[in-house]
């Protein structure tokens, strides 16, 4: 279909800014001006407790943030990574999301500062998001939750992030998540899907900024087709919890989302897709724009509810 009208009135919104487009920027100013863009996103949803704690993992450690909502009952936990192509975001950056699903599913969510390139290039991120996952399947009882309804979920280079993770966990037989919410993850970073040529320019996220990110992310020589990098390469996808995707019409990233979707249909993981026509990049994120958001967000927390449903009478792995 064709852009829809909000689409086309927040890219419009986004272009009387007049401000430089981010991946032109040294990456302090970039994270400033990426976190800016949270003006937009409506005002935040009350949470019962929202608590950060810092954990500590393998390398590093994490800032991460709670968000609980009421309950008397031990409550599902949903670890977040955010988007931010590897090189941009962090808690506050994506806080109305996680206070969106906490509240919609509801769960416990844990929102996790993992390290940014290109400070931390690859493999940091990756480690940082099985660490941090690790983390919340072993302390989900004394954050008031249940270790066997654990789900991993990101949007952008965050999905990346968590499919990374479970393939991570599945490949050193640690704790599998029970689920997985990926928003338009990023699976292929050689670019070379149809949706790059046909997306790559005039929808927020671009082709430039895509190759901006990456060479900030990835060190020169490192192959790209890296599984823990592109998951779609990953030559067996068997044994891996399911999966919800969301992929938007007009974005780059929309094909690779539903390669990695197929993929794991072959595999026999069930897996599903919603695919978000005349919606960019981002949309998901900004509520307060568009009427989609809101949709995706319910669907969301839909989704995590019939996952956690499925789990609640089996122990954790």
């Amino acid at each position: 279909m064709p852009l829809h009208p909000q689409a086309e009135a927040f890219l419009q919104q986004i272009a009387a800014l007049g401000a430089p487009p981010f991946w032109t920027l040294p990456p302090e100013q970039a994270r400033d001006s990426f976190l800016a863009l949270r003006a937009l996103a409506g005002p935040p949803e009350p949470v019962a407790r929202i608590e950060n704690r810092l954990i500590p993992c393998s390398q590093a450690s994490l800032l991460v943030r709670i968000y609980a909502p009421e309950s008397e009952q031990p409550l599902p936990v949903t670890v977040y990574l955010h988007g931010g192509g590897f090189v941009v975001g962090n808690l506050d950056s994506h806080d109305n999301i996680c206070r969106a699903l906490a509240n919609r599913t509801p769960t416990i969510v844990v929102s996790v500062d993992y390290r940014l390139a290109p400070e931390h290039p690859f493999p940091a991120a990756p480690i940082d998001a099985f660490d941090a996952l690790q983390w919340a399947i072993a302390q989900a009882e004394e954050l008031g939750g249940d270790p066997a309804r654990v789900a991993v979920a990101g949007d952008s280079a965050g999905a990346n992030l968590a499919t990374v993770a479970t393939l991570m966990a599945r490949n050193r037989k640690s704790r599998l998540p029970a689920f997985q919410l990926l928003v338009y993850p990023v699976t292929d970073a050689t670019h070379s899907q149809p949706s790059y040529e046909e997306n790559g320019e005039g929808y927020f996220l671009t082709k430039d900024a895509m190759q901006w990110f990456r060479e900030r992310y990835i060190p020169a020589d490192q192959d790209k087709r890296h599984p823990y990098i592109s998951p779609l390469f990953e030559k067996d996808l068997a044994g891996l919890p399911p999966a919800h995707i969301i992929v938007a019409e007009y974005d780059p990233l929309r094909d690779e989302g539903t390669a990695y979707a197929r993929r794991l249909e072959a595999a026999g993981v069930e897996v599903s897709v919603s695919h978000y026509a005349g919606m960019v990049h981002g949309f998901f994120s900004l509520p307060a724009l568009f009427d989609d958001a809101r949709r995706a967000l319910d669907e969301s927390a839909a989704a995590l509810r019939r996952a956690f449903a499925k789990a609640y009478d089996q122990p954790a792995a």
